[in-house]
């Protein structure tokens, strides 16, 4: 079992950054290709980035591509998503996911995927 808590969500201006963490405990944390979803209001959870095992790895929705970067630190246990260039349309619940221990997934842009998520973060950008 793996146990994510996110943090650092919060309300901004348009154009502004925020960078999400996500703390992991419970086991081995690089033993866990991640992944970043969100939800906005009305909407349907949707992919974000996803980060492999080593980090080495990183994949984006073409609606953040190059302007959010995901990145881990194994050592530290936890996942990370600098979000900059905020737009009003980024406002949602942010989740981070592991996938199922040992695998870097092709599939990494589906929820199946991923077994275990956090509760979720709140980003609200302003315009």
């Amino acid at each position: 079992q793996v146990q994510l808590v996110e943090s650092g969500g919060g309300l901004v201006q348009a154009g502004g950054s925020l960078r999400l963490s996500c703390a992991a405990s419970g086991r081995t944390f690089g033993n866990y290709a991640m992944g970043w979803f969100r939800q906005a209001p009305g909407k349907e959870r949707e992919f974000v980035a996803a980060i492999t095992r080593s980090g080495g790895n990183t994949y984006y929705a073409d609606s953040v591509k190059g302007r959010f970067t995901s990145s881990r630190d194994n050592a530290k246990n936890t996942l990370y998503l600098q979000m900059n260039s905020l737009k009003p349309d980024d406002t949602a619940v942010y989740y981070c996911a592991a996938q199922w221990a040992g695998r870097d997934s092709a599939y990494y842009r589906l929820e199946g995927t991923y077994a275990y998520w956090g509760q979720g973060t709140q980003v609200t950008v302003s315009s």
